[in-house]
């Protein structure tokens, strides 16, 4: 039974194991996708294309550099921040802020995946 108790929710999100974490790494389609693989949805992996939809990089659009399942954030090209000393460094992201404008086809699983765990 899941508890409605955000505390409790955000500890079973940041205690979980890797395989409920890689299901929370999901993010939207696109219109086009969604259409071809009749799904909302799929898992963001690395060298996919996302737009970014919410905070001070909106719009932004880039390649996936890494997928992080310890964070449960994403790195995009092009979504860096600035340092005091003037070092530039990858902003995270959360996966759920984005959507996914053209999917990285390299893993042979990946089509047969969407359509299995898309929802």
């Amino acid at each position: 039974m899941v508890s409605k108790q955000p505390r409790k929710q955000r500890k079973a999100r940041y205690s979980a194991p890797l395989h409920i974490r890689q299901r929370l790494m999901g993010a939207r389609l696109s219109e086009e996708l969604s259409k071809e693989y009749g799904t909302r949805s799929a898992s963001v992996i690395k060298g996919d294309t996302v737009k970014v939809m919410r905070g001070n990089f909106k719009n932004t659009e880039g390649k996936v550099q890494v997928v992080s399942l310890k964070d449960g954030t994403i790195c995009v090209d092009r979504v860096i921040s600035t340092k005091v000393d003037g070092t530039e460094v990858p902003r995270p992201i959360y996966p759920s802020n984005v959507r996914i404008i053209q999917l990285e086809m390299k893993d042979g699983r990946r089509p047969s995946s969407i359509k299995k765990w898309g929802r």
